[in-house]
């Protein structure tokens, strides 16, 4: 068999995972790795505006498409990638993460290089990627790399998480074997049966039990692929089913099994009373954060949950690992009785939808007219994102119709994270109308990519609030550095267009004005549109003050006494 280059060999194997956009900023210790990814007719560049943000809209994308890789160069790229890396390892994404690296002649010659630290040594980086990545390898020659690329890219797979792969500028050229069958790579986790068994056996007893189990779904649902396992489970057992924020839209809304977000204190539709009244919750793909559990108030006891992880089943005295969740679910689905307890009993409870009256056209926006408007824009082709912040509240409480997506980041929390993610989501997803819901610190962060945007074409709509601060940290620790310097977002967004792009924005102030920019909005499909919708600073949920609170109580608890 012919040679291929170390660069081709890394060019195969991402479009053979299905990756066919790479989220690239150069630099000149990556450019001849950049020269051989586009030699590859399968794989398109995406060029953003700095590490950050590309690291971000690689993590959108892998949340469309199931996997991302995204390249920068040594020290000066690579420590701002990192933080969207950290949000990949947090939020089960696997992001390739690709680092161009100097030449592999000057740390034997000891030499000082631009793009590092001023040390003699260059594996510094390494030794940090090893921390937020499930596998770490530096290519250091060229017999070794298609081994150490194969086994990166397929722990990333398996695990759902990032992995890192250091490639130094001139080896990016050298020869090496070519890619052998790419099914070596794509090797899912394998359920082991008589661990299987014994799960499902003791959780059957476990569950039956008890009086009135429930079902809460969590966010790994989605990277274990077990999202129609969880339905048959629900289905089969027949109780009431709950979700947690970040499982938004992996239950059906419309579903009569339906019962709301569990979130404490802050939960919709009275999931928490339900949630709290059952003997026994399974949690299927849960992570418990202070965030997630509104700091600490809404963790059942141990010895109430069942929880089915990734890959192994925990509940009181007992163990299990080596099971894929989605092989569990199912497996416990064809063999559950039914109990519909704790589903008669929310049944009695049941809120109603309450019925938001439109708002005068001529009346000031508010917070509730502008989340009746969004509301009515989404569809089974929509995907809504909520930033960190009051936008999280927003659109945790509206109601999705079955095929919307939902997409968050509640375990990374970094606010600004929403704008590149949704435009590396509208790559991965070009048939998806995508909605961005943002506040203005968190835009701030990352406006640079509302200008890849416009590059690429894309439609998206996003509604900026600005209540001139971060009104999140207000609700949780007020400051006056929560202040921040206003600015004309919306003839910001048109700055971006220069001679040949199609955004637009608009300021809206009112509900009609609101209304108007919508409709604007909807005929605009060659590039993004940004309303900029100035409400009150105090006008935000209830919600958000609660939690912030809870949260508040939660990082202010005193250090504990030395015994």
């Amino acid at each position: 068999m012919m040679a291929t280059t170390i660069g081709s060999y890394i060019a195969t194997r991402l479009a053979q995972i299905g990756i066919k956009n790479h989220f690239v900023v150069p630099g000149d210790y990556n450019l001849v790795l950049l020269d051989k990814l586009q030699e590859n007719p399968n794989l398109q560049e995406v060029n953003c505006s700095n590490e950050l943000n590309c690291s971000f809209a690689a993590e959108g994308y892998a949340r469309a498409k199931g996997i991302a890789a995204v390249i920068v160069t040594f020290s000066v790229g690579a420590f701002s990638a990192f933080d969207g890396i950290g949000s990949a390892y947090g939020e089960n994404l696997p992001v390739i993460l690709i680092s161009g690296s100097p030449n592999t002649n000057d740390e034997g010659d000891h030499h000082l290089l631009h793009h590092t630290i001023g040390t003699h040594s260059f594996d510094y980086q390494y030794e940090m990627a090893q921390r937020i990545t499930c596998a770490a390898v530096q290519l250091k020659n060229a017999e070794d790399a298609p081994r150490l690329i194969d086994y990166a890219i397929r722990e990333s797979l398996t695990q759902k998480k990032p992995c890192y792969i250091e490639v130094p500028t001139n080896m990016s050229s050298a020869s090496c074997a070519p890619p052998g069958p790419i099914e070596a790579v794509l090797c899912p986790l394998e359920t082991n049966p008589k661990a299987l068994e014994a799960a499902v056996t003791s959780s059957i007893k476990f569950i039956e039990s008890r009086l009135k189990p429930t079902l809460l779904a969590g966010p790994k649902l989605k990277c274990a692929g077990a999202e129609q396992a969880f339905i048959r489970l629900a289905e089969a057992l027949g109780c009431a089913v709950a979700v947690l924020p970040a499982a938004k839209s992996l239950f059906p809304e419309d579903h009569p099994q339906f019962c709301g977000v569990y979130w404490g204190q802050v939960s919709t539709k009275k999931a928490d009373a339900i949630i709290e009244w059952s003997d026994l919750t399974i949690c299927a793909g849960c992570v418990f954060t202070d965030y997630s559990t509104t700091g600490w108030t809404s963790l059942q006891s141990s010895a109430h949950r069942l929880e089915a992880g990734f890959d192994d089943v925990k509940f009181s005295g007992h163990y299990f690992d080596q099971i894929a969740l989605s092989d569990f679910l199912n497996a416990l689905a064809d063999r559950i009785s039914t109990n519909d307890k704790s589903l008669i009993e929310y049944n009695r409870l049941r809120p109603t939808s309450p019925t938001i009256e439109a708002a005068r056209p001529t009346a000031p926006i508010t917070r509730k007219e502008m989340v009746r408007q969004i509301h009515k824009l989404i569809t089974s082709e929509t995907t809504l994102f909520a930033e960190t912040g009051d936008s999280w509240f927003n659109g945790i409480q509206m109601d999705l119709t079955r095929g919307a997506c939902f997409e968050i980041e509640m375990q990374w929390g970094h606010i600004g994270w929403s704008i590149p993610a949704c435009v590396g989501y509208a790559v991965g997803a070009p048939e998806r109308k995508i909605i961005t819901m943002v506040g203005d610190g968190s835009f701030q962060m990352t406006a640079q990519e509302v200008s890849l945007m416009v590059r690429l074409k894309k439609p998206i709509i996003i509604f900026l609030i600005n209540n001139f601060g971060y009104t999140i940290e207000v609700e949780i620790h007020d400051g006056p550095y929560n202040n921040i310097k206003n600015w004309n977002y919306a003839a910001l967004v048109e700055a971006f267009n220069a001679n040949d792009g199609k955004a637009k924005g608009f300021q809206v102030r009112t509900a009609g004005e609101l209304a108007d920019a919508i409709e604007k909005a909807n005929s605009n499909v060659e590039g993004p549109t940004l309303i900029e919708i100035q409400i009150n600073r105090d006008d935000c949920t209830n919600e958000l003050i609660t939690w912030g609170h809870f949260v508040a109580l939660a990082n202010g608890r005193p250090p504990r006494l030395s015994s």
